[in-house]
């Protein structure tokens, strides 16, 4: 597996799959990975904590970053190319071009500024490394909604993949920031996957996810369509960590 960290440096031909990640690599990513490797001539994976789409600089700061371990992870899974630029790389000096998306849903306007630094993130990223393909996870629903919205208003010609969430087996999805869960807030923290799923089978989903949701009190729960397949998503804070979670209601994803 090759390291590059300057634009300059990426040379890529023929058929490629990208997997854009802020790195602290689970089994979701994995996931990502081994979907990408199954369709794609060469993988790309971005290493790249994105500092545009962070609202508190303290989430930014806490952020976990172990690029050796994610570097081993990556290679395992036949990750061909690992670009990890810097903040620098990716927003020179003098930088001032951003890509607005509308109809950011709820969870756009629970993180103002958020999609706007998603959105501008993948435009160069795309933009760059020009792939096929991109991977990105079922649980952040919304921002596949962003991209493949992006990708159509601007005609990128990229195809979106979803890849259905990965979770432990105690059913909480996983993330980078479920580390900063103390057992006790982990455990909290399983009534929001538990809410959800017992409320996919009603008849008013969202009402019922917020009557199971169990003393946690959510940002919102609302449902998305992902190019016809219908989420009910929700997200919650447990203790200072904000978790996101959804569940499929109808549909395929693709």
């Amino acid at each position: 597996m090759k390291i590059v960290r300057r634009i300059s440096d990426l040379r890529l031909d023929g058929d490629v799959g990208l997997v854009p990640t802020m790195g602290a690599l689970h089994d979701g990513h994995v996931a990502l990975f081994r979907a990408a490797r199954a369709e794609s001539g060469t993988v790309v994976a971005s290493l790249f904590v994105n500092p545009a789409q962070f609202g508190e600089q303290s989430d930014l700061a806490a952020y976990p970053r172990d690029e050796a371990r994610d570097a081993e992870i990556a290679e395992r899974e036949g990750v061909d190319v690992l670009f990890a630029p810097s903040p620098d790389e990716m927003y020179p000096a003098g930088f001032g071009t951003w890509v607005e998306v509308s109809d950011t849903g709820a969870e756009g306007a629970a993180r103002p500024g958020h999609f706007r630094g998603v959105a501008t993130v993948c435009v160069k990223l795309f933009a760059v490394v020009r792939p096929q393909r991109a991977y990105f996870g079922q649980k952040d629903a919304q921002q596949a909604i962003v991209v493949r919205r992006l990708v159509r208003d601007l005609g990128l010609g990229i195809a979106i993949r979803v890849i259905p969430t990965v979770r432990d087996a105690d059913g909480l999805a996983l993330s980078s920031r479920n580390t900063r869960l103390s057992p006790e807030e982990r455990e909290r923290a399983l009534g929001l996957p538990r809410a959800l799923a017992k409320a996919a089978a009603s008849a008013d989903p969202v009402a019922a996810a917020r009557a199971e949701l169990n003393g946690l009190t959510p940002d919102y729960v609302e449902v998305l369509d992902l190019d016809g397949a219908r989420l009910l998503a929700s997200a919650v804070r447990v203790g200072s960590t904000r978790l996101i979670d959804n569940v499929l209601l109808e549909g395929e994803l693709s």
